[in-house]
């Protein structure tokens, strides 16, 4: 009989495994709303930049978010984008840093 209950700990193991690991399966990220360029600004290596335009029906509000090397990574200010507006957010790494790695935008209805 141990032999049974050795299988059945299996079983119920296994059966736990693939139950968790449909639940904790990540959700993967929605794709932007907002049509977005990103660049590192032309004249400074420290500056990332993204522009945005709003083609929605609502309101949306972005920023940039630009990660520096060997520096803590930093946040554009938000802007606030009506349907049809466009605008851009920056961010500047430390002056210590060694420079802009890349640069992404964190966006929200409003």
């Amino acid at each position: 009989m141990s032999g049974f209950s050795g299988l059945k700990r299996v079983l119920a193991t296994g059966a736990a495994a693939v139950v968790l690991g449909t639940v904790l399966t990540p959700v993967p990220a929605s794709a932007l709303v907002l049509d977005c360029d990103t660049f590192r600004h032309n004249n400074d290596p420290d500056v990332g930049i993204a522009f945005c335009v709003n083609r929605t029906d609502r309101a949306m509000k972005f920023r940039a978010v630009v990660v520096c090397g060997r520096a803590p990574d930093v946040n554009g200010h938000w802007v606030t984008l009506r349907p049809g507006r466009s605008g851009q957010s920056q961010g500047e790494c430390a002056w210590f840093s060694s420079g802009v790695g890349a640069i992404g935008v964190d966006e929200r209805t409003v």
